[in-house]
């Protein structure tokens, strides 16, 4: 490979493009290849995509035989497992494999509750031999539960793998009632985004419940995570998402909570969050607690100008509409957007909204979703606490 996909490699991350490859010619899609550098100095064993512009994926420094693949590969995934068991507490949903961040790299699966939902990202873990491993060890550390495949026909097309349904793996169900922070959501894995509801977000649910009040506005809500958090804490929320069918699951999950616990008043709302800001700041409404948890604005690195005038444009909004006290949850799961250009953004909306703006937290994904270091692309999620002073 080049020296530029070398360095990449000795810096600490897991992937060579394409452009960085010297040789790749008649080597089978989804194969374990061996990758040296322009001298000749072996860097170790990755999985090989024939297709994708992210040709290699490092799995380990060493130079390891086919025959050591699959018990490597058990061997990580059971570290994965062990990992949540010991900084995973007091939850029955969490993210069980990471791709990349466990160093299986092309692979998630989430755990809600008694059903394992599975993606598989690259050619790799789409071979038979590692998707039965896979599957045998999911088994073996979850009996009872259910193991649903959730295709994306996105990343297939770019795999150019074929056509695959979602499917029922394992067990009898895709459906059930997981728990996130003692609040109750339904899951279902055919429907929903992601591997079927935000997961990455759990700790910060909480975090931003433990500032909420008053009166509260959560924009993109999608299946009201944030909404039914507030929503113990606060005198009234309006959730806002333009998906009806999101919306719809929402109120589902909404009413699942109404029984024991206290709760304030919920009103859901179909609409765009950029024309509702607009109307109601125009209107003068004003809230205490505003979350704004748009989808990504930035999937390549060329939108990530257009992605900050968005975010200045809904953090602005927010940040005119809240009273004085009044709290903001922003976020971006954007990971082209650094940490340090959304910060930017915000002080940028503050100084336009001529508010003093007090951060209270800077956050992450939740702990399932680790980050490896020198894998930036692991850390994807921003997520901002802050209060208006003024």
């Amino acid at each position: 490979m080049s020296s530029r996909g070398a360095a990449r490699l000795k810096s600490g991350h897991l992937w060579v493009y394409r452009s960085d490859l010297a040789k790749a010619e008649d080597i089978p899609p989804g194969a374990l290849v061996h990758v040296q550098d322009e001298r000749g100095r072996k860097l170790g064993s990755a999985l090989y995509s024939s297709s994708s512009q992210i040709a290699i994926r490092l799995l380990t420094s060493a130079v390891i035989p086919e025959s050591q693949l699959l018990p490597l590969l058990r061997e990580r995934i059971d570290r994965a497992v062990q990992f949540r068991k010991q900084f995973v507490r007091d939850a029955d949903s969490y993210r069980v494999v990471f791709s990349e961040a466990d160093l299986v790299p092309g692979l998630i699966i989430d755990k809600y509750n008694d059903v394992l939902s599975m993606q598989v990202l690259t050619q790799a873990f789409d071979r038979e031999d590692l998707r039965s491993a896979v599957a045998n060890a999911m088994s073996e550390h979850f009996p009872g539960c259910s193991l649903f495949e959730r295709v994306d026909p996105h990343i297939r097309q770019l795999e150019q793998l074929p056509a695959r349904e979602s499917q029922l793996i394992r067990g009898e169900r895709s459906n059930t009632i997981f728990t996130l922070n003692g609040i109750r959501f339904h899951f279902d894995a055919v429907g929903g985004q992601k591997t079927g509801a935000f997961l990455d977000q759990r700790e910060n649910y909480a975090a931003a419940a433990r500032y909420a009040h008053g009166e509260a506005l959560d924009c993109f809500t999608y299946q009201g995570g944030f909404a039914l958090h507030l929503a113990r804490t606060c005198s009234k929320v309006t959730a806002v998402d333009s998906s009806r069918s999101a919306l719809e699951v929402a109120e589902q999950n909404e009413q699942l909570n109404r029984d024991g616990h206290a709760c304030g008043e919920i009103e859901w709302i179909e609409a765009n969050a950029f024309d509702l800001m607009k109307d109601y700041s125009a209107a003068g409404q004003h809230y205490d607690t505003i979350i704004l948890d748009p989808p990504a604005f930035a999937k390549t690195k060329r939108a990530v100008e257009t992605a900050l005038k968005g975010y200045k444009e809904l953090n602005l909004r927010a940040l005119k509409m809240l009273r004085p006290g009044g709290l903001l949850v922003t976020c971006s799961c954007s990971f082209h957007v650094e940490q340090s250009q959304f910060l930017e953004m915000l002080g940028s909306a503050a100084v336009d909204s001529g508010r003093r703006v007090r951060i209270l937290e800077k956050r992450g994904a939740a702990l399932d979703h680790p980050s490896l270091l020198n894998v930036p692309e692991t850390a994807y999620l921003k997520c901002v606490i802050c209060q208006v002073q003024e």
